[in-house]
């Protein structure tokens, strides 16, 4: 065996360390080792040369391979490392989050106006004592007019009459419509149950109202009722004064005016002092003795009060709103505010 088949070797050895000092990413690293140690590498090459070789020959230069091969493995694995660890530093620095930003969480909703309101007016009249009920919104005529003192010719109908429904039979109805108020639930309960009685009664009501800025065709009210022996105008008033200050502050006055309304006798509108004036804020007055009569109440024996109230209207006071169509038109810029 020739000096230079034994320098072959070294040589193989020089020029890979060489390559694996100069590799700056793991394939370039990856490369440099393959040449020398790979199937087709030239200390494998070389190494399949032995064969060739007689014994003394074959030890002398298997040694020489081993040791360049033992160079070339331990300055990959040193190289190895270090390219790694730069790896694993850009990696990582690419991929980091900043924790230090502020989290970047889904927008939460928020109750709408109308609702937040109804539910304040709600938490107001059981606080007073009064238990919620609430019922259908396609209600019969009986319910919705009849029972509350209003026969079929009276006047006070043009004011509220709906869209009436046909049947589930499919054929004319003319005895169903969209509820014109939540009071039908009120005869409801006093069918269902003998006096005393004190319920509140929230939901969506229906009227042939054109949408202005005061009106809408279809909007939420709550009703009181309460049924008793020996209820006065003065029940009825204390009750209203407690329930407007828990909705506009604790300062509020309110005051009574003569009205009319069929199912109430006497009746009155009740104004609130707002923002230095007064205002209109909802009807009431005590039961009228026809209605007691209709749900099987004596009204020798008990009497009651009732009051309604719209809730967009309550709506509008608190929060200063001057157009009641802002309520219904889902825009996000008027909503968000709340």
């Amino acid at each position: 065996m020739s000096a230079a088949t034994m320098g072959a070797a070294e040589d193989v050895r020089d020029r890979a360390l060489a390559a694996i000092d100069a590799a700056r990413t793991l394939d370039q690293l990856d490369e440099a080792k393959a040449a020398a140690l790979g199937k087709k590498g030239e200390l494998t090459r070389i190494q399949r040369e032995l064969g060739a070789l007689d014994p003394a020959q074959r030890r002398e230069l298997g040694a020489a391979v081993n040791t360049a091969r033992e160079a070339v493995l331990a300055a990959d694995a040193a190289r190895r490392a270090l390219l790694q660890a730069e790896h694993d530093r850009v990696t990582l620095a690419a991929e980091a989050l900043d924790v230090t930003l502020p989290a970047r969480t889904p927008k939460h909703g928020s109750l709408h106006p109308v609702h937040e309101t109804m539910e304040l007016m709600v938490d107001a009249l059981v606080g007073l004592g009064f238990t919620v009920m609430t019922g259908p919104e396609v209600e019969s005529d009986w319910f919705n007019f009849q029972a509350l003192n209003i026969p079929a010719d009276h006047p006070a109908r043009a004011m509220t009459d709906t869209i009436y429904v046909r049947g589930l039979d499919g054929g004319a109805s003319g005895d169903l419509l969209l509820r014109t108020h939540t009071s039908p639930v009120q005869a409801r309960a006093m069918l269902r149950q003998p006096p005393p009685l004190y319920i509140a009664v929230p939901g969506r009501v229906y009227r042939q109202d054109t949408p202005d800025a005061t009106h809408l065709p279809a909007f939420h009210q709550i009703e009181g009722l309460a049924v008793d022996a020996n209820l006065s105008m003065a029940d009825l008033r204390g009750t209203l004064a407690e329930f407007t200050r828990a909705l506009l502050g604790p300062d509020t006055k309110i005051r009574l005016r003569p009205s009319y309304f069929p199912f109430t006798e006497p009746s009155c509108e009740v104004d609130a002092w707002h923002e230095g004036r007064w205002m209109e804020l909802l009807g009431a007055g005590m039961v009228h003795p026809n209605v007691l009569n209709h749900v099987g109440y004596d009204p020798e024996q008990v009497q009651g009060f009732a009051f309604g109230i719209g809730v967009e209207r309550m709506a509008m006071l608190r929060h200063g709103i001057a157009d009641l169509r802002l309520f219904i038109e889902n825009d996000l810029r008027f909503l968000s505010a709340f």
